[in-house]
């Protein structure tokens, strides 16, 4: 049986590589999906890579993973300070949930500092920059194994 995985990103993280990249780096999310591929591949997971910049978009995403039984990475970005419908769609989740921010979201300012999101993730991954894509899935992987 094929594990299934989605890696799931919110707003604005379609701009990396260009926006801020003394915060978040020069890589792309291209960069970002290849990395995945190979790490999901060596795993032996089938992935599921997708970025949205509209909080239903996402929902939906997370509802199709419930319904394949699909662990879940996923970088909410700006969603994860307030988006409660993004909240109750994980809250389905039997699988894992392994939150990622590129940057070390507990060092920002007030604003960026509380995601909501990690009171439904077994695991965060914060401050890694995109490396952290990695290590969020080789999370997932042992959490799932």
């Amino acid at each position: 049986m094929t594990r299934k995985l989605f890696v799931l990103n919110g707003p604005n993280l379609n701009m990396l590589g260009v926006r801020e990249p003394e915060l978040y780096g020069t890589a792309s999310l291209d960069d970002v999906r290849a990395d995945c591929e190979r790490v999901a591949g060596e795993l032996g997971f089938e992935l599921f890579f997708a970025q949205s910049n509209a909080e239903h978009e996402l929902v939906e995403w997370v509802h199709d993973a419930f319904r394949q039984d699909a662990t879940v990475v996923i970088n909410p970005a700006g969603f994860s300070f307030g988006s409660v419908p993004l909240l109750d769609a994980l809250h389905m989740l039997s699988t894992p949930v392994v939150e990622v921010h590129i940057t070390n979201i507990h060092a920002r300012d007030a604003l960026h500092r509380d995601s909501i999101i990690s009171t439904v993730a077994r695991t965060v991954i914060a401050g890694a920059g995109v490396y952290g894509y990695e290590l969020a899935i080789r999370a997932a992987d042992r959490l799932t194994a």
